[in-house]
């Protein structure tokens, strides 16, 4: 292991000395969040609600190809009716992860981009507000190993895509695709699905 250790080290370590001094960014934008469940061969998603994303992120870049790690501040959840005729409205947000792999197409205003990775985000704060009959009801979601609780830990598959212009200009979606189930609950699996549409500015 000390020795697996020690060449994932060395190459890092060779791969960053032919890389490029690193570029920083900022990046901020609109998300359209969904829940999906899945019990058995069965699967329901909720429709999605709208939140924000906000972070930082580093480009260190290999010829066309660079390692994008980032820093993000991102909502998440669903809305659905309750079954009695009222409108469930669940808001998460995370401190969130990636590390994607992007690759560069030239182009005459800039570049495209397209890339991909893991992600891990961390649950930090939540709210579910009920809407019916006149009234509303909102409660503070907890993350935590109780049977009411949201689970801390969120991790999944990240995409992104986009066109960054000669001037550091971005504009870009993105997409996550959560593979953890983030209840506590073993008989209905629940995972993120977030899209989102950004702008940002790479200094």
């Amino acid at each position: 292991m000390k020795k697996l250790l020690l060449i994932l080290c060395c190459s890092f370590a060779v791969s960053t000395a032919f890389a490029q001094i690193p570029s920083f960014g900022i990046r901020g934008g609109v998300n359209f969040a969904k829940l999906s469940a899945s019990s058995g061969n069965i699967t329901a998603s909720t429709n999605s609600t709208t939140t924000f994303a906000a972070g930082l992120f580093a480009d260190f870049k290999f010829g066309n190809v660079s390692l994008q790690p980032a820093l993000n501040y991102t909502g998440k959840g669903g809305e659905g009716e309750d079954g009695e005729g009222g409108l469930v409205k669940i808001k998460t947000y995370y401190v969130q992860v990636p590390v994607n792999v992007v690759y560069h197409i030239p182009a005459v205003f800039g570049h495209v981009y397209l890339g991909a990775g893991p992600y891990v985000g961390i649950g930090v704060s939540g709210k579910a507000k009920s809407v019916g009959g006149g009234s509303s009801v909102s409660e503070d979601i907890t993350f935590g190993d109780g049977e009411n609780d949201l689970k801390r830990t969120d991790f999944g598959l990240d995409g992104i895509a986009g066109l960054e212009f000669n001037n550091g200009f971005i504009l870009g979606v993105n997409y996550d695709l959560g593979l953890s189930n983030i209840t506590n609950t073993s008989s209905i699996s629940t995972k993120n699905r977030v899209f989102g549409i950004s702008v940002g500015y790479k200094f």
